[in-house]
């Protein structure tokens, strides 16, 4: 029987919670539970409440998924303005 592939969304971190877990709203708006997956834990990647995630969820279980990247949130500076 061949393994079939995760589902990938984009959520937004509501919570964080004990043991590298977070709580993640998706966009349709339901709450779910995430954890980080294990290259971002080897390097130290920092998740705060209010960052935009990519989460992978299995299609077998829907009330939990695994976080997999975080998206850009520093501020982008304007072309040529001060540093």
């Amino acid at each position: 029987m061949a393994k079939e592939e995760p589902l990938t969304l984009q959520a937004t971190v509501r919570e964080a919670l004990p043991n590298a877990t977070f709580q993640v709203e998706l966009p349709n708006g339901h709450v779910i539970l995430a954890h980080i997956s294990g290259k971002m834990r080897k390097f130290y990647i920092r998740i705060t409440p209010g960052d935009t995630v990519t989460v992978e969820m299995s299609p077998y279980d829907l009330t939990r998924c695994r976080i997999v990247y975080r998206g850009d949130h520093r501020k982008r500076r304007a072309p040529g303005g001060a540093r």
